[in-house]
């Protein structure tokens, strides 16, 4: 029975895996095939085109990327820095309205993105946000927030207030019982919500693309079109480029995480 369970549970991961991978791969593919029409099984022309179209764009593409990065770095940084106060008054505070409040955190995963994008149009414009960076990244910001609030509020749960009681008890002040005591032990959680919040923004496209009204670059304003206008050659190249930069910022934060959890204990979360 027990060899019965351990063959299952390998099938779903190797299945897992293969739902993961042969999208990559073909993904990887096309950024060398021109045309790849069905029912053949092998692409019929290959091309370096999307790739000379790339490493063609040079300092251009670099630009993009950096803008990209921190306008998503920046929306990353503001929804945890919200999202850990936000988390921390709902889990650890009983105030008026705190359901409503709670309510409206999660309330982005619930509108229609086209509704909602019209409605923080209409805003930002009266606001004079519309058309800058500031007003992407606020933007990005409504729609990353949801998941740092969310995450923040599962560890701030686990970890709860017994530990800075303690240190208030020794002597220690409130700002720096959670400064000293629950900030380090919510790293990993910061770090998860941070990353998500991170790829939230950077695969913002309608969004940046109403807000900014073309003059904000990202890297999916840029790649999108293509997608849509059915190049998927160079398409697939962007992309492929998406991914890597997002593996790359993602191992980074989990590089960052393990070796934070290595120096603080963090057995609360088990």
């Amino acid at each position: 029975m027990r060899k019965k369970k351990f063959t299952i549970t390998n099938i779903m991961l190797l299945l897992l895996i293969l739902i993961i991978l042969l999208p990559v791969t073909l993904l990887l593919i096309w950024t060398m095939t021109e045309r790849w029409a069905w029912p053949d099984i092998l692409p019929q022309v290959f091309s370096l085109r999307a790739l000379r179209e790339i490493s063609g764009r040079g300092g251009a593409l670099v630009r993009l990327f950096l803008s990209s990065i921190l306008i998503s770095f920046a929306a990353a940084l503001l929804s945890v820095v919200t999202g850990a106060l936000t988390a921390r008054a709902l889990v650890l505070y009983d105030f008026p309205f705190r359901n409503l409040i709670y309510f409206m955190t999660i309330l982005p995963f619930m509108v229609p993105a086209t509704v909602f994008a019209m409605g923080v149009q209409i805003i930002f414009i009266k606001m004079g946000f519309n058309n800058t960076i500031a007003g992407v990244v606020l933007a990005h910001l409504i729609c990353s927030l949801p998941y740092a609030v969310r995450l923040i509020m599962d560890g701030t749960e686990a970890l709860g207030s017994r530990l800075e009681e303690q240190a208030r008890v020794l002597g220690a002040s409130e700002i720096q019982a959670f400064f000293q005591v629950t900030l380090p032990l919510l790293v990993p959680v910061i770090l998860s919500a941070f990353s998500m919040s991170y790829i939230v923004s950077f695969s913002q496209y309608f969004l940046t693309l109403l807000i900014g009204g073309g003059q904000v670059k990202t890297f999916t304003i840029v790649m999108v079109p293509y997608l849509q206008g059915g190049d998927r050659n160079i398409a697939c190249a962007y992309s492929a480029v998406f991914l890597g930069i997002t593996l790359v910022i993602f191992g980074l934060f989990e590089k960052i995480s393990e070796r934070w959890s290595k120096n603080v204990d963090t057995e609360f979360y088990a």
